[in-house]
């Protein structure tokens, strides 16, 4: 029997806009494993657009997400604490490439939490591939247009329900994991993958930061799960840890049948394959 609280159940939802290197196709397995895992606390440092954070259908007494793209956290919480206001701000959106481009040339710094929400929002769902940098208008001949509030509202919801009672931080994922780290705490982490530090923005992540973030998780008190691309450097700086294999496929759209398959490492500091099918 666990010394934890037990878990209790939670609906599963979907991300509101896609997100480069977001987990759909592992989110699944993923997640079976940390609703069989037992915690007191669930702590993502790197959450994304949620994409595994959102799909769990088990959830415990506490739950804390964080990301250091101020963009993401700062929508987040509006979505949290300001859900009625932002539906306003995004009524009258319109997908144009016009708008798109005004809005990539826009600097977020000069809006309001509820605009710089907004512009975020609008971006990912309508860049080619959920690109956070380099973004490109993305559109599809033979599909309606990528931004249309009576689609996304319910989405949006959802997502607003979702994130009752979760803290919500914007800080580097050293401060973040040192400041949740207990016993009874469960981290998920979704790092950038190896070779494609740089895609999430400038300073954001360093080919260095994998190996801080090997020493940090082996001095943690509680227990991790990882899920990084499987590269011969990868399992070399995570060698101390129980790694598995799985398959996947990438793509950077939302039709399956363009993605290529490819394998990901599973790393965590609990036996994986103890834990059941994935």
């Amino acid at each position: 029997m666990s010394e934890w609280p037990p878990l209790t159940p939670v609906q599963k939802t979907l991300p509101v806009a896609p997100w480069l290197g977001g987990k759909r196709n592992l989110a699944k397995r993923i997640s079976a494993i940390l609703d069989a895992t037992p915690h007191a606390t669930y702590a993502e440092p790197f959450v994304g657009m949620g994409g595994v954070f959102l799909r769990r259908s088990m959830r415990p007494r506490a739950e804390v997400i964080n990301d250091l793209g101020r963009d993401i956290a700062n929508l987040f919480r509006i979505l949290q604490r300001h859900y009625p206001q932002f539906l306003e701000v995004l009524r009258f959106q319109l997908t144009t490439r016009t708008e798109f481009e005004r809005l990539v040339a826009t600097d977020p710094e000069t809006l309001t939490d509820l605009e710089r929400a907004a512009r975020f929002l609008y971006l990912q769902r309508t860049a080619f591939g959920g690109k956070v940098s380099g973004r490109n208008f993305g559109v599809s001949i033979d599909r309606p247009a990528r931004f249309n509030l009576s689609t996304l509202e319910p989405m949006l919801e959802d997502v607003h329900a979702r994130l009752s009672g979760v803290v919500i931080e914007c800080l580097p994922y050293e401060d973040f994991i040192r400041r949740y780290d207990s016993p009874g705490t469960l981290l998920y982490l979704d790092p950038p993958y190896w070779g494609n530090e740089a895609d999430y923005g400038k300073g954001m992540f360093a080919r260095a930061d994998f190996e801080r973030i090997a020493e940090l998780l082996a001095s943690i008190k509680g227990r991790f799960l990882m899920s990084i691309n499987d590269r011969p450097e990868v399992r070399s700086t995570f060698a101390a840890f129980d790694l598995l294999e799985v398959s996947t496929s990438y793509t950077i759209s939302r039709d399956a049948r363009a993605g290529t398959k490819a394998r990901e490492l599973l790393v965590s500091n609990i036996p994986i394959a103890q834990i059941g099918p994935i």
